[in-house]
């Protein structure tokens, strides 16, 4: 029960890696708020976590909607000591193709959206003294994936915001740090695949650039979300720890 009155916040958290980082922290004692656009599988989610769990329709990219969700995480709980950055979208085409609408939306969503839920959440961690930041990046931030500009440079950027807030916050006794991913079977994933005539052979691919030699599940990032949320990690900050199968280092 490590995060027995403990409040969380987490968004993007109705489906794939934050609907498994919600279910962790439920099941170790926490309470916590669900931010997601996904209507009905928040309020699905909601219903499945128990009164210790409220969903708030929420996007990322209007900071309104993110201070809300903040502060009803106060209200309705008390306090707010863990944010899991996670609402993101993928979206493709390479440098000189992507139009500017695209663009802006992953780099709007996928980072500035970090930077809106740090913004409102920061605030009420200093009232309680200390917190957690968990941010998602991947392992795109890392390494080159053929036609991902945007999305490479949002979860790059990520991990220079993850190392800069983590020196940043460090004195008022909030850390900082990101997970970056590999290839993990989320309905994000699923909705590359189902564009596809025929899957299978990018399926494949991304199977055998893991030297595990399969994709991740949901509940292996969340295990490690909760380690760094936790107090198990209480003298780490600034970290981007890898969650790939060996996806980075395969030399081949």
């Amino acid at each position: 029960m490590e995060f027995e009155g403990k409040v969380a916040v987490i968004t993007g958290a109705a489906n794939g890696i934050g609907r498994s980082c919600a279910e962790l922290i439920i099941e170790r004692g926490g309470s916590l708020v669900l931010g997601d656009i996904d209507l009905d599988e928040g309020l699905k989610l909601q219903n499945e976590l128990g009164e210790r769990a409220l969903f708030v329709e929420a996007n990322v990219r209007n900071l309104a909607a993110i201070q809300a969700l903040a502060d009803k995480a106060v209200n309705h709980f008390g306090g707010l000591d863990i944010l899991v950055n996670n609402a993101a979208v993928a979206l493709n085409g390479v440098v000189d193709e992507i139009d500017e609408d695209r663009w802006q939306t992953v780099i709007d969503t996928n980072l500035t959206g970090f930077w809106r839920a740090m913004k409102a959440c920061v605030p009420h961690m200093r009232e309680r003294g200390g917190g957690s930041i968990v941010n998602m990046s991947s392992v795109q931030g890392l390494r080159a994936f053929k036609g991902w500009p945007a999305y490479a440079a949002a979860k790059g950027a990520i991990n220079a915001l993850t190392v800069q807030t983590a020196a940043d916050l460090a004195p008022a006794g909030i850390r900082v740090n990101a997970v970056a991913p590999g290839t993990i079977m989320t309905p994000m994933n699923e909705k590359i695949f189902a564009a596809m005539d025929d899957p299978s052979e990018l399926i494949d691919r991304w199977n055998k650039a893991h030297p595990i030699g399969r994709f991740g599940y949901p509940n292996e990032v969340a295990e490690t979300v909760a380690f760094l949320a936790s107090d198990r990690s209480s003298f780490i900050t600034g970290e981007i720890l890898r969650v790939d199968g060996g996806l980075a280092i395969k030399g081949d």
